[in-house]
């Protein structure tokens, strides 16, 4: 039985953006170990499913996908954003905590 991964992906460091974030994915487990070749030095493996990667608009759709190809899947949750409002006016406020130096 074939192990999957449901999850939705983070944000990218590279970028303020969340452009790739609003899709859940899901991906295989690998089922075999990587190993480096002795002429080369690359790492490979014959596991071909690891380059896989299904896009779902939600999460119930992969479920359902994952249930009906007779998968066995774990789902990581999506973490909530903490959006703190900020104003630049604060950095001058009155009540300011310490006082504002350059």
């Amino acid at each position: 039985m074939q192990e999957v991964r449901i999850y939705k992906p983070a944000k990218t460091a590279m970028q303020s953006g969340r452009a790739k974030t609003k899709e859940w994915l899901m991906e295989f487990e690998p089922s075999d170990r990587a190993t480096p070749d002795s002429l080369i030095g690359w790492v490979g493996s014959s596991d071909t499913n690891k380059q896989v990667t299904l896009h779902f608009h939600s999460k119930e759709d992969a479920v359902a996908y994952a249930k009906k190809q007779g998968y066995a899947f774990t789902v990581q949750e999506e973490k909530t954003r903490k959006i703190k409002p900020k104003a630049y006016a604060d950095n001058f406020a009155y009540g300011r905590r310490e006082p504002w130096t350059h």
